[in-house]
């Protein structure tokens, strides 16, 4: 058993079936409306919303997701009443912008705490310093690692810890999985 159990789980490509999430006991999960199947969901755990406001924000399109946690109290020991964790799972796509989300929808610039997740999809030097990276997906990935840092947004991820393994013994792990967070939240986690 986990010494403190999760408060919020983010999942990226979540099962369901006919658009309808799995139910976890103890947990609410929130995904994009339909069409489709969604390729985002976060579970909110009950505990959490009965001590605090919690609502959704919904975009236009399946690939994102946000929380916004409300305290009158103030999160973390700090003032702030607010915090949002966005939920992002970038897809590829064969024509400009190469993916299906662009990088200034994901990265705004919030007074109050605010935490990006999600399956970037994206090859960057300042993630994975070891790994070749082709100029195309350079440029690509830059994008959205200047937008964040514009805003600004920091990188929690250490770099070069991989978070994706593939199943087979030939290809090579990569981090694909970023976590980001702007600076009204950087003081405030490791």
């Amino acid at each position: 058993m986990l010494p403190h159990p999760p408060l919020l789980v983010a999942i990226q490509d979540p099962p369901s079936r006919r658009s309808v999430l799995p139910t976890f006991t103890g947990f609410m999960s929130f995904a994009p409306p339909p069409p489709g199947r969604p390729r985002v969901a976060i579970y909110v755990s009950r505990t959490l919303n009965q001590h605090l406001s919690c609502s959704t924000v919904f975009y236009d399109c399946s690939e994102m997701l946000s929380v916004d946690v409300f305290s009158p109290e103030g999160l973390f020991g700090s003032p702030h009443r607010s915090l949002r964790v966005t939920l992002v799972y970038l897809l590829r796509t064969n024509c400009p912008p190469y993916h299906s989300i662009l990088p200034e929808r994901i990265f705004s610039f919030l007074f109050y705490p605010h935490l990006v997740l999600g399956h970037f999809n994206l090859h960057h030097s300042l993630a994975d310093p070891w790994h070749y990276i082709s100029e195309r997906e350079f440029i690509i990935s830059t994008r959205y690692f200047d937008a964040a840092f514009d805003v600004p947004y920091h990188l929690l991820n250490t770099p070069g810890i991989y978070t994706r393994f593939p199943f087979d013994t030939i290809s090579r792990p990569y981090i694909l999985d970023l976590a980001i967070v702007n600076t009204a939240l950087s003081p405030l986690v490791s």
